[in-house]
């Protein structure tokens, strides 16, 4: 993995939960695409769909969907939410449970249905000794959906998806994840933790390129889902441009509309194969022993509070801190100026190091955290 990425002799990038790097075989595969591009054209298209193929199967293998027909590829998770959002079969009256930390992508897109009669319960999560339970507390006989990030943006807090997805499929709730904080970084069992939609974009723990998104639905969801966004791409006989009566595809490319992202789809299925070699549990405990050093070096200096869970099972890559007394955004403004690429959230400093991260980076950028409070 510390080949595939050259950043870490010039940065510290502590940066996933934002943008993630790439790693050397995305970048080739782009400059090849470019190349043929340039050279060819799109002679071989054919080869490229064999490339978009891939994706679909290589995502299915990392959430272990059923099927390769279950993903549709998408241009980001707020496309994917509204897909699920305004296709879902509401009825007035109708409510969605959502938690008081998402980020905006999981929040406006269910508020954007009061209109159509549905309303928003959000549940805080914040200093709940039961945040599942909070969560499914707040449903009632008219609740349809719960939509939950696997982890929180800011605070890092790492959501139980089995034990969410299990009581949901009890209940007759459907059960949405925005796994864009997890995906890539923790392990996802769509089939074990009864997810009915999850969605990801690639640009974070998936080390893709912004654009192209996954988005996972349930087969039995597939044509309750009322499309609203139709073109050449989502029909069943997808190339027979002169058939007049066309009908939805029975795979999840009924919810692409138009022309795929090739040059995305390719480096997705660069960085998708290098997660699957790897495999993700190992990627999982890597990134949890990097958020276990931070646990240890930041709970070593008083100066410091913690602001994410240390909690078994409720953490994954995100860590974020703040010092006492002290300007988050003077911190970051000097962290930056050392090299160090990291985010404010939350009310403080959010580290998120991938697998990749030589642990003792995370030291290094923690020392001039202590520089900062000595000045």
């Amino acid at each position: 993995m510390r080949h595939e990425f050259p950043v870490t002799s010039r940065c510290v990038y502590l940066n996933h939960a934002a943008v993630a790097p790439w790693p050397r075989r995305v970048r080739d595969a782009v400059v090849q695409f470019a190349e043929q591009n340039l050279n060819e054209g799109a002679s071989h298209y054919g080869n490229w769909t064999a490339v978009e193929r891939s994706v679909r199967e290589q995502a299915a293998q990392l959430i272990n969907a059923t099927n390769a027909d279950d993903i549709a590829l998408l241009k980001n998770t707020s496309e994917a939410l509204s897909v699920v959002a305004y296709g879902f079969p509401w009825q007035h009256g109708d409510n969605v449970v959502i938690a008081d930390e998402e980020f905006p992508s999981n929040r406006i897109v269910w508020e954007s249905l009061r209109d159509r009669g549905v309303t928003v319960r959000e549940v805080r999560l914040r200093d709940q000794p039961d945040p599942e339970r909070a969560l499914l507390d707040a449903a009632d006989a008219r609740t349809r959906l719960l939509s939950v990030s696997s982890v929180q943006y800011a605070s890092g807090l790492r959501m139980d998806l089995t034990r969410l997805g299990g009581a949901c499929r009890t209940r007759g709730i459907a059960f949405c994840v925005d796994a864009i904080q997890g995906l890539g970084a923790i392990a996802h069992d769509v089939e074990a933790m009864h997810i009915d939609f999850l969605m990801a974009d690639a640009h974070k723990w998936l080390l893709g390129p912004e654009g192209i998104a996954l988005f996972y639905c349930r087969p039995e969801w597939r044509e309750r889902l009322a499309l609203f966004q139709y073109g050449w791409r989502m029909i069943a006989d997808v190339g027979n441009y002169d058939r007049r009566d066309w009908r939805p595809a029975d795979s999840a490319r009924r919810f692409e509309c138009g022309s795929p992202n090739m040059l995305g789809i390719h480096a997705l299925n660069a960085s998708l194969s290098l997660l699957l070699e790897v495999g993700i549990d190992v990627i999982e405990q890597r990134v949890l022993n990097r958020a276990h050093r931070l646990f240890s070096e930041i709970g070593a200096r008083p100066g410091l509070e913690l602001l994410t869970s240390t909690d078994s099972g409720r953490y994954a890559g995100i860590v974020t801190f703040r010092v006492r007394n002290r300007d988050s955004q003077a911190l970051w403004r000097h962290l930056t100026e050392h090299k160090v690429v990291c985010a404010v959230r939350g009310g403080g400093i959010r580290f998120s190091p991938h697998c990749y991260i030589p642990e003792p980076q995370l030291e290094e950028s923690l020392k001039l955290v202590d520089a900062f409070i000595a000045a």
